[in-house]
């Protein structure tokens, strides 16, 4: 199936605005989700790292610290990519699917327009090309909310936080992160699609491959995420 998807489209002026309605559709519409899930998901690493600090020896800036490192290394990439299976893979699941149900993809056929590359193609490069711009805004968000969350039950002082943020800083994990996003978008993509566009039979067939294609995507994330942490960090 891949080798036909990335074959050169018919028409590049067709493809691009089909690349930009996608890069909109699945990657700036799910902005408020993924802002959302940061700010809580920065505050609550933030918490219990705080309410977790007992011991004397360590020093008050390792809450920001730990929070940058948890957020960098972990939570933005997969949790947010995560999320993203749920919401973009059905979303891409149901529309392909409803589209082979319906005969629309037959129709593409009938045309002489590879169905592939006009339909899957602009899903994995709109993904590939925003997720990572997604998953640099959910680390700040989530840097942003461990701060008010610190700041506003008065577990910490800005100045503290800020010292453990900047702390053994290793510009390296960013890319790591962004590596395990780039795979992370390619397969949510590419598994919903395919789930997509062999779906055989009426309605409930499409909303069963949505399913199959969210969970489907999940395990493959959880699975890359540890080769890739494998792979990179060790």
């Amino acid at each position: 199936m891949l080798w036909i998807v990335f074959s050169k489209p018919e028409k590049g002026g067709v493809f691009r605005r089909k690349l930009f309605h996608e890069i909109q559709h699945i990657g700036m519409n799910s902005i408020p989700i993924v802002a959302l899930m940061s700010m809580f998901m920065g505050g609550v690493i933030a918490l219990q790292t705080a309410a977790n600090l007992t011991s004397p020896l360590l020093p008050e800036y390792t809450i920001g610290y730990i929070t940058r490192s948890s957020t960098i290394l972990e939570f933005s990439p997969t949790i947010i990519s995560l999320i993203l299976a749920g919401k973009v893979g059905s979303n891409i699941a149901s529309e392909i699917g409803t589209m082979k149900t319906t005969e629309q993809i037959d129709a593409l056929e009938v045309m002489g327009v590879n169905s592939l590359t006009f339909l899957v193609l602009p899903k994995i490069l709109g993904a590939v090309l925003f997720f990572p711009v997604l998953i640099i805004f959910s680390m700040g968000l989530s840097l942003i909310g461990g701060w008010l969350s610190l700041v506003l039950s008065g577990l910490s002082s800005t100045e503290t936080y800020v010292i453990g943020l900047r702390s053994f800083f290793v510009l390296g994990n960013i890319g790591y992160a962004l590596v395990k996003t780039v795979v992370f978008a390619f397969l949510i993509t590419s598994i919903s699609s395919y789930y997509g566009y062999y779906t055989k039979g009426g309605s409930l067939d499409v909303g069963k491959s949505a399913t199959k294609a969210v969970v489907i995507s999940s395990v493959a994330i959880l699975i890359a995420n540890f080769l890739l942490t494998q792979m990179i960090l060790l």
